[in-house]
């Protein structure tokens, strides 16, 4: 969660300068503050770590692939699993997963090899054999990954509260009474305080309706909490749209406050809750990364579409009066749009983990459980 915050701030930094990167880490700060104090349900953090989980998921692939030629047995007792590891302390350190009838080429990965037969474990031979709970938990990382990759757009247009939208402030009558003006650069001040006023009113009144609708102890699902966030930012792109073109009020500000309050905290919540035992340290990566992608495709929207209108009308001219910067927010609200109806077509497909063994008849193994959200 430190990292989060951190990761945030940086990202501010190379986005808007100090000013912005400042006013990221606070932001963080209050959003970590609130995942640890505030939240009303638990993630379970599990320690025990088993090597990398990237080199875990490069062995599964590369022993596939070595073994792509060889017929999968019709039964799935046959493969390559923890019964058959001769070392206990690498059986403690896995939970047994049920095999699953997705990405199949994967459980080549695990095709017993009868020269092999009698040898030990060793790092040589995980390149060539993985057991198939190892194969299933890279398929578990790999049923993220469509939801991760559809919240990359709700950073994107986090990234334009820092840079246009305090642009946009500095052409807006800020004035309070005839002798003091607020400095534009502080309007994002209104992150916080949406933030500090949605959280209260989440956990206390939709939690509880929330809980009675749906009868789940946390109100509402880490992914429900995404699409709620995701949903904020395309209102907060409208809203920028319009405001751009009468110039009256920064409501942007308190629709994207609104949706970090949800999505950061879903995010989190989802990928500590999803990321296979021995890869909890991958789950922060990931919440990281959709950050940084989103700041990163921020940057390639804005380069493309100067380069597309700048001959013509320009959108992101150096004057906001001279531009249409209403253009460039109609054109995020689009991309959010059609970014949520992905969002939702993968969200709704997917299945927690929690929920996948259950269906086994296998009880989750929960250690070292912390609250964070």
């Amino acid at each position: 969660m430190l990292g989060s915050a951190v990761g945030l701030g940086s990202a501010g930094l190379g986005s808007a300068g100090l000013g912005s990167a400042v006013g990221s880490i606070i932001k963080s700060g209050v959003l970590l503050t609130v995942c640890y104090a505030g939240g009303s349900s638990g993630v379970v953090v599990e320690h025990e770590e088993v090597g990398s989980p990237l080199t875990q998921i490069a062995m599964v692939f590369v022993a596939a692939w070595r073994k792509r030629h060889l017929e999968l047995p019709s039964d799935s007792s046959l493969l390559f699993n923890l019964d058959d590891v001769a070392d206990e302390s690498l059986r403690k350190n896995k939970q047994m997963l049920p095999h699953s009838k997705q990405f199949r080429f994967l459980d080549k990965a695990a095709i017993k090899d009868p020269k092999m037969d009698g040898e030990e474990i060793t790092m040589q031979r995980n390149w060539y054999l993985s057991t198939l709970t190892d194969v299933e938990e890279v398929k578990m990382v790999q049923r993220i990954l469509p939801v991760w990759a559809t919240t990359i757009m709700f950073w994107t247009v986090y990234a334009q509260m820092t840079t246009f939208s305090v642009q946009q402030a500095t052409t807006m009558d800020r004035r309070i009474g005839n002798s003091f003006q607020i400095p534009a650069a502080s309007l994002t001040v209104f992150f916080v305080g949406s933030v500090l006023l949605t959280v209260p009113i989440y956990d206390r009144v939709i939690t509880p309706i929330a809980k009675k609708i749906s009868h789940n102890p946390q109100g509402l699902t880490p992914l429900q909490r995404i699409g709620v966030g995701l949903v904020f930012s395309i209102f907060a792109m409208v809203s920028a749209a319009l405001i751009e073109i009468k110039r009256l009020r920064m409501a942007q500000f308190f629709f994207v406050g609104s949706g970090e309050a949800f999505t950061y905290i879903g995010q989190l919540d989802f990928f500590l809750r999803e990321c296979p035992r021995g890869m909890k340290t991958m789950s922060t990566g990931l919440f990281l990364s959709t950050l940084s992608l989103g700041f990163f495709l921020s940057s390639l929207l804005v380069t493309l579409v100067h380069k597309a209108t700048r001959h013509r009308e320009p959108w992101l001219a150096d004057n906001l009066n001279h531009g249409r910067l209403h253009h460039f927010y109609w054109l995020l609200a689009l991309l959010s749009g059609v970014n949520l109806v992905a969002y939702l077509f993968c969200a709704k497909g997917y299945v927690y983990k929690d929920k996948r063994l259950a269906e086994a008849g296998i009880e989750l193994v929960e250690t070292d459980t912390a609250c964070h959200a």
